[in-house]
C-alpha cells in the first residue's frame, strides 16, 4: 500500500520521456526488450505489445504471480489465434517496490511504445502514472492499491481497490462485532484505512475502530496483538488486520498471545488473507478458521474461475508463482479479459489511442460474473469525489469454514453509498 495523496505532479512531455534512460529489468514473452517501431497492431500481421509489472524479490511486498499470469495468458491466447488475429507480446518489469523502480518500469513501457499496461501491481502510482499519462498509454486493471489509480484519466480499474475492501469490511463486521480493533501499516496508506473502515461501520450504526499501527516490515507484532486484544475487549469483539504480506506475521503473534485474553473473532481483506495462506497455516485447524474476509471477487472455489484455472493448468503447470487463489493473479486475469474484449471491439489499428477511445466510448465488458459488468463512461463513474475513476463498488463477504473460503452472503454487496460519504 502507498499514500492516498493528491499532490499534483507536472506531466512530462512524450519527447522528454522517450529520451529518458530506462533502468528497469524487462523481459518479453516472445522476444527481447528492443524498441518496437511505430504503432503496434496496425495490421493483422503486427503484434500487440503490452506490459505488466510487479515487485519481486523485495523484503516487503512481492507479487511474482502477476507478471507470470500475464505471460501464461499470452501463451494461451497466442495458441488459440491471438487477440482478434494479433499475436500478443507481454513485456514484464520488476518495480522493486520503490518509486524509482516504478518510474523506470513506466519509462520502459514508453520506450517500447506499448499499447497498454495491463494487470500490473505497484504501490507507487504517482511515479508510474505520470510517464504513462505523458505518453497516452492506458493503465488497464491495475491491482487498485493506490489513490492515483482511481483519479488518473488514463486508469481503467476493474475493482474498487483498498477503498471498497475497507468500507466493505466495516459493513461486514458492523452486524457481528461489539467492538473492532484495526491493525494496519504505519504508512501514509495505512493512515487512510481507519477512515474507510469507520465509514462502513457507521453504516451499521457501529462505534469507530481502535486504530493500531504496525511497522510495514515488522517481524514480531506481539505488542500490536496485545493492544488489539485489549481493545476488542470481549467475546463479541473482533480484530481485523489489513497488513498485506505481513498479515500472517501479525496473526502468528496474535495466536501466541490470544490465550491471555477473552476470545475474539478475526477478520481481514482479500490480498491480506487468501485461500493459499489458509492452506499454508493449517486449514481448518489453523488460526483463520471462522475468520471474516471481504473480497472483490467470488470465492476461489467458485466455478466462475474455471477458465482461469484451465489456462493455468495448460500454460503454467508447475509454476509456483501462479496461484489461482492469489488476488494479484485473479486481477491480472480479469485485466487481460478486458484487454481481449477491447481489442475484439476494434476494426483496424490497435494502439494506445484506439484502446482509450474504445474504453472511453462506453464499451461494456463482461467478465463472466467475476465482477459486475464493467464500463468506464462518465456516467458509469461513482459520485465519490475521493475516487473519481472508481466504477466497480461491489465486494463479496466471505468466511473461512472447514478451512475453505466460502461465501458468507450471496452475490456482490455494493458499497457505493459508503464510498460517496467518505471525506
Amino acid at each position: 500500500m502507498t499514500g492516498w495523496r493528491r499532490t499534483p505532479l507536472p506531466r512530462p512531455t512524450r519527447t522528454a520521456l522517450l529520451s529518458a534512460a530506462a533502468a528497469a529489468a524487462c523481459t518479453s514473452l516472445i522476444s527481447g526488450c528492443g524498441v518496437i517501431p511505430g504503432t503496434t497492431g496496425g495490421s493483422r500481421d503486427d503484434p500487440i505489445t503490452v506490459m505488466t509489472w510487479a515487485p519481486e524479490k523485495t523484503k516487503a511486498t512481492n507479487k511474482p504471480g502477476v507478471p507470470a499470469m500475464a505471460q501464461a495468458y499470452a501463451r494461451w491466447v497466442n495458441a488459440h489465434g491471438g487477440l482478434n488475429g494479433h499475436e500478443l507480446k507481454v513485456l514484464t518489469c520488476n518495480d522493486h517496490n520503490d518509486t524509482v523502480g516504478a518510474a523506470d518500469c513506466a519509462r520502459e513501457a514508453v520506450d517500447n511504445d506499448v499499447a497498454a499496461v495491463v494487470g500490473a501491481y505497484s504501490q507507487h502510482g504517482s511515479s508510474f502514472l505520470a510517464p504513462l499519462e505523458g505518453a497516452g498509454i492506458p493503465y488497464i486493471g491495475g491491482y487498485g492499491i493506490t489513490d492515483d489509480e482511481f483519479s488518473s484519466p488514463l486508469s481503467y480499474p476493474v475493482n474498487g481497490g483498498e477503498p471498497a475492501l475497507l468500507a466493505g469490511n466495516g459493513r461486514q463486521l458492523a452486524a457481528r462485532c461489539a467492538r473492532v480493533s484495526l491493525v494496519r501499516p504505519d504508512t501514509l496508506a495505512g493512515d487512510e484505512l481507519p477512515k474507510l473502515l469507520n465509514q462502513g461501520l457507521a453504516d451499521g450504526h457501529h462505534r469507530p475502530v481502535a486504530d493500531i499501527r504496525a511497522p510495514e516490515d515488522g517481524t514480531d507484532l506481539t505488542p500490536q496483538a496485545e493492544q488489539a486484544l485489549k481493545s476488542a475487549g470481549s467475546d463479541d469483539g473482533c480484530v481485523t488486520a489489513a497488513l498485506g504480506a505481513r498479515t500472517d506475521t501479525f496473526y502468528d503473534s496474535f495466536r501466541r498471545t490470544k490465550d491471555d485474553y477473552p476470545p475474539v473473532r478475526i477478520s481481514s481483506v482479500l490480498g491480506s488473507v487468501d485461500q493459499s495462506l489458509i492452506d499454508r497455516t493449517g486449514g481448518a485447524s489453523g488460526p483463520y478458521e471462522g475468520a471474516y474476509v471481504t473480497g472483490w471477487y467470488p470465492a476461489t472455489g467458485d466455478p466462475r474461475w474455471s477458465q482461469m484455472r484451465e489456462v493455468i493448468r495448460e500454460q503454467a503447470f508447475g509454476d509456483n508463482r501462479v496461484d489461482p487463489a492469489d488476488a494479484g493473479v485473479q486481477t491480472t486475469w480479469i485485466a487481460y479479459t478486458v484487454l481481449k474484449q477491447v481489442v475484439e471491439s476494434l476494426d483496424g489499428e490497435v494502439s494506445s489511442r484506439t484502446l482509450r477511445r474504445a474504453l472511453d466510448g462506453g464499451l461494456r465488458v463482461d467478465t463472466g460474473g467475476l465482477t459486475p459488468p464493467l464500463s468506464w463512461r462518465f456516467e458509469d463513474l461513482l459520485a465519490a469525489s475521493e475516487f473519481p475513476r472508481l466504477i466497480n463498488s461491489g465486494v463479496t463477504f466471505q468466511v473461512v469454514r472447514d478451512g475453505r473460503l466460502v461465501p458468507a452472503r450471496r452475490g456482490f454487496v455494493n458499497v457505493e453509498k459508503t464510498l460517496e460519504q467518505t471525506v
